[in-house]
């Protein structure tokens, strides 16, 4: 499991605790609706939770079957030779099926103190960025696109979130605040107007608070690039470039960015300055297009490659500055290989398992 992989994980298992324990305490109508709001999001959010429902149906009664007492049985459980790298929740609900009913007791105990650690930890340490003080009030959402593959949300407070290719976001609405953490890719955010709970994206090392406006945001290699289309934002360097979250109380310098213009948040670069754009060719992805105007051959195949089943590679060194212009559908490859073929001087090989692109030697 990547490293990615391994923190949208966390953070998803991290809110099917917040609503195990909420649910145990009860929850009204609203809150209902958005457990399953939450549960509709995804496969992976039923599992999560499923895996904390089957530990604690055999709580109660496998403590009490248990011969041993708190101290062997944790003896016992540092002893368990277990190498294989597998999601947590998954791994202690595969504990529970051993057939041996010694080591199964065992098991689930020590699942139970686990279990009753990572509640209290949630209850102890929710972030300060979030503002709240119990689980049942958060709406906690996470979504994510395969490889070309996109979405759109319509979020509780009618703000609408379109996904690019290959991204994951996670979504945290208190009363108080709306909080979006970008993970990977690159999302599109039309902003539902609320001054009274501000609405704050996290991506990378960028911070960015909306002032009421439609906004892109895409995490590219080691920065984060910002683009607004409509309104203004104000964009911050976050403190952490693992969480992308600020620590609290830090202080932080905002630069204002208007509508048609573009910001790049990278570290050791800061304050940056915006740069006026095209936010329409920017957000074209929205209609399942890319546009280029006089850009190097690489980069549109690099683009291009955001979304095709198949990778093109230029193995010609000259070729990757040739200039190229024109509209393409991220859906049509055959559309975009003819386009090259008609290129003077280019060769292109479809094969198994790429598109070779390389400079025609007649």
């Amino acid at each position: 499991m990547s490293a990615r992989e391994e923190q949208v994980r966390s953070l998803i298992a991290q809110d099917a605790a917040d609503w195990f324990v909420a649910s145990g305490a009860g929850l009204t109508a609203n809150e209902r609706d958005d457990f399953a709001t939450w549960l509709k999001a995804s496969p992976v959010h039923v599992e999560e939770y499923l895996a904390l429902e089957v530990i604690g149906r055999e709580l109660r009664a496998a403590c009490e079957a248990s011969q041993y007492s708190i101290d062997e049985i944790l003896a016992r459980g540092l002893h368990e030779q277990d190498t294989a790298v597998r999601p947590f929740w998954r791994r202690l609900v595969e504990g529970l099926r051993t057939p041996s009913p010694r080591w199964q007791t065992v098991a689930v105990a020590t699942a139970a103190l686990g279990v009753v650690s990572l509640g209290l930890l949630v209850l102890w340490n929710l972030r300060p960025i979030a503002h709240v003080s119990t689980p049942a009030a958060v709406t906690a959402l996470h979504f994510e696109t395969r490889h070309g593959e996109q979405q759109t949300h319509r979020l509780a407070d009618n703000s609408i979130l379109h996904l690019n290719t290959d991204t994951a976001v996670s979504v945290r609405y208190s009363d108080n605040e709306r909080l979006v953490v970008l993970t990977s890719g690159e999302a599109e955010f039309e902003v539902a107007h609320a001054p009274e709970r501000p609405f704050r994206v996290f991506a990378g090392r960028a911070e960015i608070v909306d002032l009421g406006t439609r906004f892109d945001v895409r995490l590219k290699d080691k920065s984060t690039l910002v683009t607004v289309a409509e309104g203004r934002i104000a964009v911050g360097l976050s403190a952490s470039a693992e969480t992308g979250m600020p620590n609290q109380g830090h202080t932080r310098q905002l630069v204002q960015v208007d509508a048609g213009q573009q910001l790049t948040v990278a570290d050791g670069e800061w304050p940056a300055t915006p740069v006026a754009v095209d936010a329409q060719r920017t957000t074209s992805w929205l209609h399942r297009q890319i546009m280029f105007e006089n850009e190097p051959l690489e980069r549109v195949a690099s683009e291009f490659n955001r979304y095709a089943q198949k990778p093109i590679e230029i193995t010609t060194p000259a070729l990757r500055n040739l200039q190229v212009s024109g509209v393409f559908s991220t859906d049509n490859t055959a559309a975009f290989i003819a386009f090259l073929r008609n290129l003077q001087g280019v060769q292109v090989e479809v094969m198994p398992t790429r598109i070779r692109v390389s400079q025609d030697q007649e």
